[in-house]
């Protein structure tokens, strides 16, 4: 049966991971197959060009494990191919900027919403014009953090650790004085770091995590498509990589906030 098909999830990295945390949380009970594009990785200083060729590639090699949807949980991808990936694909797709941009307009009472991403995201505007979309009298400010990524990816995140605190502060600052009520996290490998930016930017701004949005959204995908497995056992997730796999446990574990228990394959992208 289709319904007991796993969800495909694919990023450029190891971000998506805390995505498929939320989903194994949201979802108990569906097989998740991940794959993250680590020879490749970071996709958000690419040309558009070349994010699409790899989001494709990335979705192809999920299709022939027969999922019955697709999620990029990567906000480079979303932001730059995930209008060709909705057109293109043969089952369901999100990505991580509508969910999420519908969950900051739920969320803010000032009508001022802030952005994090990549450059890439931030170049395309994605998440801004989402939200200009759902309300024209927003006010969005945009930030592109680009040091973010590799500093997760090195484990770098510990609110203690003054690189953290110095990076974050940067990049923030700006932001702090702007009056925003809610700030949209718009990379998956962000809520690693939610505690430094939540330190900085103080408790009246409330952090949208992208990935929780996008699992929520999903379940409701399913719900809608009478996709939901209706088998009540849990089941182990599975996952793909495309550089070699050591040390991707202890990275894994900090994404998944557990210890990892699963093997890891690698892959040759390149074929798909």
């Amino acid at each position: 049966m289709q319904s007991d098909n796993a969800i495909g999830v694919f990023d450029s990295g190891l971000g998506g991971l805390s995505a498929v945390k939320e989903f194994m949380r949201v979802l108990p009970t569906e097989k998740i197959i991940y794959f993250g594009d680590t020879g490749r990785v970071p996709y958000g200083t690419r040309s558009r060009e070349t994010i699409k060729k790899y989001a494709f590639q990335d979705a192809a090699f999920l299709l022939e494990h027969k999922v019955k949807m697709i999620v990029a949980a990567c906000g480079t991808v979303s932001s730059v191919a995930g209008a060709d990936l909705e057109e293109g694909l043969p089952v369901p797709y999100t990505g991580v900027v509508n969910p999420t941009a519908y969950a900051a307009v739920r969320k803010t009472k000032s009508g001022r919403i802030g952005v994090l991403g990549t450059s890439a995201t931030i170049a395309s505007h994605s998440y801004k014009r989402r939200l200009e979309k759902l309300n024209p009298e927003l006010e969005v400010f945009e930030k592109a953090c680009p040091l973010f990524v590799p500093l997760v990816e090195n484990g770098i995140i510990s609110p203690d650790d003054q690189i953290t605190r110095l990076v974050a502060e940067r990049y923030l600052a700006e932001l702090k004085h702007s009056g925003i009520d809610a700030l949209i996290l718009g990379c998956t490998h962000y809520p690693l770091l939610k505690e430094v930016i939540s330190d900085f930017m103080g408790s009246g701004v409330e952090l949208i995590d992208s990935g929780r949005e996008t699992a929520v959204y999903a379940a409701k995908v399913l719900t809608e498509n009478n996709l939901l497995c209706d088998t009540l056992s849990q089941k182990s997730p599975e996952f793909y990589v495309s550089d070699a796999p050591e040390g991707f446990e202890s990275v894994a574990g900090l994404f998944l906030g557990r210890d990892m228990g699963h093997t890891v394959t690698q892959i040759d992208i390149e074929q798909f």
